[in-house]
């Protein structure tokens, strides 16, 4: 247990007191990742009128190469865990940032649409084995004291990639601002090399002298691991004795409830229109008659803040309330774009139509970068069993991305359509946010991981 007493005979400092560097570091280490899948995802936004004008690119053509991302991002997810439980979560981390760098240089060096969306399409896979693999590691590395705000620095580095996308990119031409991209994935292949492999899958393969080393690591020397690393590998034994690491076991009634919370989590996030909104926000100001470099260099720097408070609020407030609160905030700034849109339609009111729709993508984007985001990634890195945690966290990736990239490619054409209409369509599943948490999503703050998983399978 994390909260083991001090060791009389060796002096030692209790799990649940430790934070220590290395816990730090690998975190930072696994933030690069995040820092890479946020320039991707910022990077069709500001690029656009740049790329579609040097290679002549038809709005269906840029939308398919927005869109493609989410696309390699199902692929990704669907042999996320599938990899990280046959490699190890370091591999599978140095497998993503290849994936990234070598999809970064095909747009570096495109001169057609098809490199565009190969490269596009690789940071995809990429993508789609860091969203499992990366909050994954971090759950299974941090004390539970901390765990909630490691997990959400995960999500800040997103945010801050994202906003500095947003950023240089009102500066830089496309081809250099991609080469922006590559440096966070060539930090972290260095990085990897100096933080430990997760103690839970040195468990799950019968590794023990290296589950002790890799706590040890983490905890730090003067920290006595017995109890920690014991309920470990009890947890994992018992779960293997009980369902034999079928791929099918997921769908056990057992663990029903489980699966509910992470598949629900994840499609009615992207539901929401979070990467919708993320990689066309320049059209969205644009068709509202913002700035659209004003608005998004405004959109950028206002995330971070928000982003970094999540942070904290996660621990000192728990995963319940900070997911409900900030699905109403999104559910608002969709509501707020949709009125701004319907404005237009009205002579009388059409000059209210730019406030109204800036203002709304505002609150979104304080409210998701606050909570949604941050809160939606622990959880879903917090429930699932060893046994499972490959498949059933692989198919909760793989509902994101799906659902990702069916808004996604599908925004343009609904924006085109009925702009207003779009935003109450998100405005509607934030809400549905807000009651699945309220009725279904448990509170998984200051417990081990062990502890979650245990009560959620218990209740089947």
């Amino acid at each position: 247990m994390e909260e083991q007493l001090l060791s009389s005979k060796g002096n030692k400092f209790p799990v649940g007191t430790s934070c220590s560097t290395s816990v730090v570091l690998s975190t930072c280490v696994v933030m690069c990742g995040s820092l890479a899948y946020g320039f991707a995802v910022g990077y069709t936004s500001p690029v656009q009128s740049g790329i579609m004008s040097d290679l002549g690119l038809s709005i269906a053509e840029y939308s398919t190469f927005g869109a493609i991302l989410t696309l390699g991002g199902t692929i990704g997810a669907l042999v996320s865990g599938t990899i990280a439980d046959m490699v190890g979560r370091k591999v599978t981390m140095w497998i993503m940032d290849l994936c990234f760098i070598l999809g970064w240089l095909s747009i570096i060096f495109a001169k057609s649409v098809w490199w565009l969306d190969i490269g596009r399409f690789l940071m995809g896979i990429g993508a789609g084995l860091l969203l499992y693999v990366a909050p994954i590691y971090i759950a299974e590395i941090a004390p539970k004291s901390i765990r909630g705000g490691c997990t959400a620095a995960f999500t800040f580095m997103v945010y801050f990639g994202f906003s500095l996308m947003f950023l240089i990119g009102n500066i830089l031409p496309w081809r250099t601002l991609a080469i922006v991209g590559i440096i966070p994935s060539l930090v972290q292949l260095i990085g990897i090399f100096f933080i430990p492999e997760s103690p839970r899958w040195l468990a799950k393969i019968g590794l023990d002298k290296e589950i002790e080393a890799s706590l040890q690591y983490l905890r730090g020397k003067n920290v006595d691991i017995s109890l920690e690393t014991a309920e470990i590998k009890d947890n994992v034994e018992s779960l293997t004795k009980l369902s034999g690491l079928r791929y099918l076991d997921m769908f056990d009634r057992r663990y029903a409830h489980s699966l509910i919370v992470g598949l629900g989590i994840m499609i009615l996030l992207q539901s929401g229109g979070t990467d919708a909104i993320s990689s066309f926000a320049s059209s969205i100001f644009i068709k509202a008659g913002c700035s659209a470099s004003f608005a998004t260099t405004t959109m950028g720097f206002i995330q971070l803040p928000f982003a970094a408070m999540g942070i904290f609020l996660l621990d000192a407030a728990g995963r319940r309330p900070v997911l409900m609160v900030a699905s109403a905030g999104t559910c608002l700034g969709n509501f707020l774009v949709g009125v701004g849109f319907l404005c237009k339609d009205y002579d009388q009111m059409s000059q209210l139509s730019a406030t109204f729709v800036l203002v709304g993508i505002l609150v979104f984007a304080i409210f998701f970068s606050m909570g949604v985001g941050g809160a939606a990634t622990t959880i879903v890195s917090e429930i699932f069993p060893m046994n499972i945690k490959g498949s059933a966290g692989s198919l909760a990736i793989v509902c994101n991305w799906f659902t990702s990239w069916i808004v996604t490619y599908a925004f343009n054409f609904l924006f085109e359509w009925s702009p207003s209409g779009v935003f109450f369509m998100f405005t509607f599943f934030s809400g549905l946010m807000i009651l699945f948490v309220a009725k279904i999503v448990p509170e998984t703050k200051g417990r081990t991981l062990e502890e979650i998983q245990a009560s959620l399978t218990l209740l089947n």
